[in-house]
């Protein structure tokens, strides 16, 4: 988890990163993310795409999707992250379920 400065119009701040196997699937994740805008003028969030640091030599195109959420109250950033984690679980079990990539690459873990 990042440290941010502090805002003190959003004294709530949490940096959520969830790694993605490739930098394409993290883009996927952040454009599917990026058609939502934050409801409540409580919660300031923003999207970045990170490479990741502990990038394996055999997938070094591994990338990171960092999410900075920013809100007034404690409440309100939970409610927000409660939302995000709703989205980006549905986002990976669709990608799971029909993107190629994945399927070949659990395709590959399943072989002995």
């Amino acid at each position: 988890m990042a440290t941010t400065a502090m805002d003190p119009d959003f004294p709530c701040a949490l940096t959520i990163e969830v790694p993605f196997p490739t930098s394409r699937l993290a883009s996927t994740a952040l454009q599917a993310l990026q058609v939502d805008k934050e409801l409540s003028p409580l919660v300031s969030r923003t999207f970045a795409l990170a490479s990741s640091q502990d990038a394996r030599e055999d997938n070094p195109e591994t990338s990171v999707l960092r999410t900075e959420y920013k809100a007034t109250t404690n409440r309100m950033l939970r409610v927000a992250v409660n939302s995000f984690m709703e989205s980006i679980s549905l986002i990976i079990e669709v990608m799971g379920e029909l993107d190629e990539d994945v399927l070949a690459a659990g395709d590959q873990v399943e072989a002995p």
